[in-house]
């Protein structure tokens, strides 16, 4: 009997402890003061401008994927790679301002119905549509952030926040200019077979 109530046991032990519920122990909006030599105004300011400009990022990534799966056309190759490789660098900055935004103390936006709520990028249609059509919708919400970007580094530069202005200005519109010239570049009306 001992035996049988020992292995009893030790399967329970290795069984995975599954559908738990708690409270959020820190609700979004919420700040958590942070060690970090930063005034908490200053904090807070650049927690509300990271989880918009967040939002927006994650919303540019994604219609990134979305033309990259949706290109067509005699440019399809070049595109398809050039839109993939765009979306996985919009990723690695979606992921530096959402770990900008909890080492400040906040809590970053992260499911797709709030970004959706929350992006000023205008939705895309769920169709296909003409590479130029999708490249000059990239090159607009590239301007969005691009417009909103540089008035948060001033903001933040001017808070004393200097990590955030690090991260924005050697970063994010470093990497979306970058962005821009290459896109940009593939709707210049230049001949294709012989020169003017």
């Amino acid at each position: 009997m001992s035996n049988r109530a020992n292995s009893r046991t030790a399967v329970d032990r290795a069984r995975p402890i599954d559908h738990q519920r708690a409270h959020e122990f820190q609700a979004y909006g919420h700040m958590t003061r942070r060690p970090i030599a930063l005034a908490e105004d200053a904090a807070r300011q650049s927690v509300e401008n990271l989880n918009q400009l967040l939002a927006d990022a994650m919303t540019l990534r994604d219609l990134y994927k979305k033309h990259h799966w949706q290109v067509a056309g005699p440019t399809f190759h070049q595109l398809h790679l050039l839109f993939d490789k765009h979306y996985e660098e919009q990723n690695e900055l979606v992921d530096s301002i959402a770990e900008r935004i909890q080492t400040l103390g906040g809590v970053c936006v992260a499911m797709a119905a709030d970004v959706a709520e929350a992006s000023i990028i205008p939705r895309p249609p769920k169709g296909r549509e003409e590479a130029p059509v999708q490249i000059s919708r990239l090159l607009h919400a590239h301007e969005i952030v691009l417009e909103e970007v540089r008035s948060m580094a001033r903001q933040a530069a001017a808070a004393g926040d200097d990590g955030t202005n690090d991260l924005l200005a050697s970063d994010v519109i470093r990497g979306n200019e970058r962005q821009v010239w290459f896109l940009s570049e593939h709707v210049v009306d230049v001949p294709l077979v012989r020169a003017d």
